[in-house]
């Protein structure tokens, strides 16, 4: 059985960042990184310092939502001031999404993460300024369902696997560059180009073969690496149509397996630390990538991931080949 009010609040919380706080401040603000700097600088100030404030995390949350929403009201017409306490909202709520997923089941992350990719991909087109409405809606919602799951059971799942930090970091910068670059594409840009229905349904298909299909530890790895080689050869070759089916699968997948990673996690306070690298530090320089033109330099980081990964893999094999002979 689903966990509704669970479902409701992270997909909340990700449709905000999704469409207010990532797509939606940096194209308000012409992707300025003088003036949106303040978002990130409120984010990691937020997420880093959420563990340790001595009150009962139900308090804290409540707090930071209100703060979320005040400050939405105000959108897009957002001071330096403003932009700093809704990245200090954001990032303090950053780690408290990922603590509240170890309540999840399998089913509860595939409906939220494939609700707020639906969501997000059919209104990334619409007008970045005209979302206020739309930030009020995702943060009341989020405001109610986290009311009515606060005293659910703890569901944690250990069949999965953990990855590195590096690795995570690694991921999010990958996916950051591309998507930023895309987003600032006047040749490629999938979202614009008719491309709904193959992004939606390759974000699920994502979602659902990262959730059900088992791979072992270091194949998972080879996957992402090779989905996103793939990815910025479609971008660099203008392949529209097979981008929009190979980057979509490969956003959906590495999250899920970034998120079983982080659910595994015992200490709010590491989550937090963690949170800061992945969710700030990674999409941030991705961010400066794109917006510096150097996305073409990425494969070489690639490269050097899909080497590493294959002659790891080939030593494996062999490895169980000569111990199956001995």
């Amino acid at each position: 059985m689903f966990n509704i009010s669970l479902i409701l609040f992270i997909f909340a919380e990700l449709s905000f960042y999704l469409l207010i706080a990532q797509t939606g401040i940096v194209e308000v603000f012409h992707s300025d990184i003088q003036t949106i700097i303040y978002l990130p600088i409120g984010g990691v100030l937020g997420t880093f310092f959420i563990s340790y404030i001595k009150f009962k995390k139900e308090y804290i949350t409540f707090a930071l939502l209100a703060l979320q929403l005040a400050i939405t009201l105000f959108y897009p017409h957002l001071s330096s001031v403003m932009l700093f306490l809704l990245g200090l909202a954001v990032g303090g709520i950053s780690p408290i999404v990922i603590d509240t997923l170890k309540k999840a089941t399998l089913v509860d992350l595939l409906f939220s993460l494939a609700a707020s990719y639906t969501l997000g991909t059919f209104l990334f087109t619409s007008d970045p300024s005209h979302r206020m409405l739309l930030g009020i809606i995702l943060t009341s919602l989020a405001i109610v369902s986290y009311v009515f799951q606060m005293n659910t059971q703890v569901k944690i799942y250990k069949s999965f696997y953990s990855y590195p930090l590096y690795m995570m970091v690694l991921w999010v910068f990958l996916d950051s560059s591309l998507f930023e670059s895309l987003s600032r594409d006047s040749v490629t840009s999938i979202w614009r180009d008719g491309y709904t229905i193959e992004i939606i349904l390759f974000h699920i298909l994502g979602v659902l073969a990262a959730l059900f299909i088992q791979l072992e530890y270091y194949k998972k790895s080879l996957l992402i690496t090779i989905l996103f080689s793939f990815s910025y050869l479609f971008y660099f070759t203008n392949e529209s149509l097979i981008l929009s089916i190979v980057y979509p699968f490969v956003i959906s997948y590495y999250n899920i397996v970034i998120l079983q990673s982080l659910v595994k996690i015992k200490s709010f306070k590491t989550i937090s630390l963690f949170m800061v690298f992945i969710g700030w530090g990674a999409s941030g320089a991705g961010l400066m990538v794109a917006t510096q033109h150097l996305v073409s330099y990425v494969p070489i980081i690639l490269s050097l991931l899909l080497i590493r990964d294959i002659l790891r893999e080939v030593y494996l094999t062999k490895g169980a080949l000569s111990w199956q002979k001995d």
